[in-house]
């Protein structure tokens, strides 16, 4: 029996490669009115991942199956000179392969996404803590939809401040493979690329949003991204996590002005 594939990839335009990672259950599509509105032509590279939006889930370890393959996929399409523009979860991952294909990714665009979620939401926790089989993972993998909607909506209202984006969050979050969704988020937390991402020599930029506030989020980037050597962070006003959502026209002109440097 054929294994099901880790991720997808929707390919469109031409032009320098740019590889589009979506965040922790967002299919590609998260990324449509960017592409939309972009100044030059690029060759996208759009990327969905299994477990969301309807795609085959395939076995654990996810985002190390997942981060494989997209190495695979890059040197078997012999892409250079490649773009990357992650968030959240797709931001991670962008640095991670960056830091893996450091002769290949020239431009790192990160958006509130961090090289260790888990120094930030569990301080202190060692990576060797979290694992599949816990009280936590197993109460969500048995709650009812009914609960499991209501935490999938508030999640979503805490994402962004655009009230038209909150059905679409939270109908990604349900669309979710319910294992992907509690086992994938364990291998997210147990990540940790402060060391690893030394290797990077793109040009990284991350844009952030300000919570708890922007001078805290400022010493966190500088302590988190501090391996990567030519980097600049910028932290967007008035946005929740998701900042194209949030500060979109900012945003077009931040990812715009990045490119074409």
């Amino acid at each position: 029996m054929t294994a099901a594939p880790a991720f997808k990839v929707e390919k469109s335009g031409s032009g320098n490669p740019v590889l589009f990672l979506p965040g922790f259950t967002n299919p590609g599509s998260v990324w449509s009115e960017t592409i939309a509105n972009l100044d030059d032509e690029f060759e996208h590279h759009i990327v969905s991942y299994a477990g969301f939006d309807g795609m085959e889930p395939i076995e654990m370890p996810w985002y190390a199956t997942i981060k494989d393959e997209l190495i695979d996929y890059i040197i078997q399409e012999d892409l250079t000179d490649v773009y990357i523009i992650g968030h959240s979860m797709g931001g991670t991952l962008g640095a991670d392969i960056a830091s893996a294909l450091p002769d290949r990714i020239v431009r790192l665009l990160v958006v509130d996404g961090l090289p260790c979620m888990r120094a930030v939401m569990m301080p202190g926790v060692s990576a060797d803590v979290l694992q599949y089989e816990s009280p936590y993972n197993n109460n969500m993998l048995a709650m009812t939809d009914e609960a499991f909607l209501q935490n999938a909506s508030m999640m979503a209202r805490f994402m962004t401040f655009k009230e038209e984006k909150v059905e679409t969050l939270t109908n990604w979050i349900l669309a979710a493979d319910r294992k992907t969704y509690v086992y994938g988020y364990t291998d997210l937390l147990k990540l940790d690329l402060r060391e690893s991402i030394s290797t990077v020599k793109a040009k990284t930029l991350v844009l952030a949003a300000p919570f708890p506030d922007a001078k805290a989020v400022q010493v966190t980037l500088e302590d988190q991204f501090k391996n990567i050597s030519d980097k600049e962070f910028i932290i967007a006003e008035n946005s929740r996590h998701f900042i194209m959502f949030d500060q979109p026209e900012w945003f077009y002109e931040k990812v715009n002005t990045f490119l074409s440097e």
